[in-house]
Order: C-alpha cells, then structure tokens, then sequence
C-alpha cells in the first residue's frame, strides 16, 4: 500500500473505532482531547480513545496530556469499569508518552489490513460458521478466553477439559447471549474449527458499514499449531467479503502472530495500542 493509501486506510479505521462503541450501546462522555465510551447495558466494556476531530481524524484534535489521562482513569474508577485506553501509534502519536506518564502499562500489537487483491484460502474442513442458537455457540464464546489466559502460539496445557469446566460458568451464557444477539441481528459474525463435537478454535468479525474488524480468534492452547486460527480467521473474511466488507482488518496479538495473518493477505499498516494498569496494580 501506498503512504497515501495507508493514510486514508488509518482514517477510516480511526471512524470505526468511533463509531463501534455507540453502535454497540455505549454512551460518549467528552474529557476534550479524549472521548470515553461507557457501555449502558448489557455487553463487552469499552475504552478511552483519541477524540475524533472534526475531519474524523484523531490528529485533528488537542494533544492529551498525562492530566487528561487521569481524570478519565478517575472516572473509570468511579463507575467501576476497566481502566483501559486504545488507539493507533501512527494517528495519536503523543498520547503514548502521556498514559505512560499516568502510570499505565501499554502493550503494542501490530495493526493489519487486509490486501484487496488477497486469493482466499481453500475452506478448512473443519471450519464452519456458526449461528444464533448453534449448540456450540457458548463453547466458541468460551474457547478465546482460555486462549488469551495463556498467550503466544506455544502448545499450552488448556483443552477439552477445562473447556468444559469454563462453559458451566455463569459468565460463559451470558456471553453466549451477547454474541447471540449480535448473530441474530447480523451485527457480527463467529466461524469455529470444531473437532468431534469439541470447539478447537473461534473467532468473530464485526462490521460497521463496509469495514469489519476480525476480533476474538483464539484456539484452545492444547489444540495450537494445528494451522486452526488461519483457518478461522480466511472463514470470517470470506464471510465479511461477501457481506460487502470494502477493508477488513485485525490487531495481531504479536509479530508471530502478525506473521501467521501475513500468509492469508493481511499487511501491517501501523500499530495499535492498549493502555491498562500494571499487572498487580490494585
């Protein structure tokens, strides 16, 4: 891609990741320089980000100071939601210093757009898309906690069976439901490798008019290696191709893994940051 087109590319992206919290139920509260999304019901916890200027480009807006990052981790704090910032290293480049400065820990992760002239994968066999009330849905709700609960593309130690004990929480139905409900309504879409009636690997995308972002891919530590996430990741950008998606694009958890989406067509085109206390922090 070219300067400019990775330009208007992280352009788009910065209206997506405006725009998703507000179509997903979450109200906008102004901190000036920085916008925090606050979720009114029921669904995922949201963030603080760059506001958006009036062009719809991050960089438009008044640089955030270390001040202004604390008084949105006060009002985090004060409603009890998780004190986590995200944003786009090349759009928001100061804002790196000034959570830094708040006492947050930030993670890099490398930001990948899909190239338009990408050949899709032959579909993997056991890959399937899954819908509203597919039985297996809270398994594959579940499977990407456990995967992100031991990170890296290792064999890990998780599998079938602490996959069962996991979904008998109450926690996994009432995920279940939320992404249910984003099926049944077509805001969202989940693929899963499933094995002998066991969920190996899931993952989502999520669309906002003609952009969708793969979110969520995660296999089941013991069942790595296996080329599972790559086919779950080619299943959803088939199925966001055919709904119309223009640009779908992922965050990479890391350069292995960014390496991995790099065999299906997917280009880095900057780095996305997430900001939260340090581990331990209370």
């Amino acid at each position: 891609m070219t300067d400019h087109m990775i330009d208007s590319t992280l352009s788009e992206l910065e209206r997506y990741y405006d725009t998703v919290p507000r179509v997903g139920g979450a109200r906008a509260e102004d901190f000036g320089p920085l916008t925090l999304f606050v979720q009114e019901g029921k669904g995922w916890p949201y963030y603080a980000r760059p506001a958006l200027g009036g062009s719809g480009d991050a960089t438009a807006t008044a640089t955030a100071t270390a001040e202004d990052v604390k008084r949105v981790l006060s009002r985090q704090r004060e409603l009890g939601i998780p004190e986590a910032f995200e944003w786009v290293a090349e759009t928001s480049p100061s804002l790196r210093a000034a959570v830094e400065a708040a006492g947050l820990y930030v993670h890099a992760h490398p930001l990948m757009v899909l190239d338009p002239s990408a050949d899709a994968l032959p579909p993997h066999p056991e890959v399937r898309l899954l819908g509203a009330d597919d039985p297996l849905l809270t398994a594959a709700v579940t499977v990407p906690a456990l995967a992100f609960a031991a990170p890296g593309t290792a064999v890990g130690e998780a599998g079938p069976a602490e996959l069962a004990a996991a979904t008998a929480e109450p926690s996994a139905e009432e995920g279940r439901s939320r992404v249910s409900g984003k099926l049944a309504a077509g805001t969202g879409a989940m693929a899963a490798a499933v094995r002998d009636g066991v969920v190996l690997c899931s993952g989502m995308f999520n669309p906002v008019g003609d952009i969708a972002e793969v979110v969520g891919v995660g296999t089941l530590p013991s069942a790595r290696r296996q080329g599972l996430a790559l086919g779950v990741t080619a299943a959803l950008v088939v199925e966001a191709r055919a709904r119309g998606a223009r640009t779908v694009f992922l965050s990479a958890g890391d350069e292995d893994v960014a390496r991995i989406y790099a065999r299906i067509g997917f280009r880095r085109v900057a780095t996305a940051l997430i900001a939260e206390p340090p581990a331990g922090a209370a």
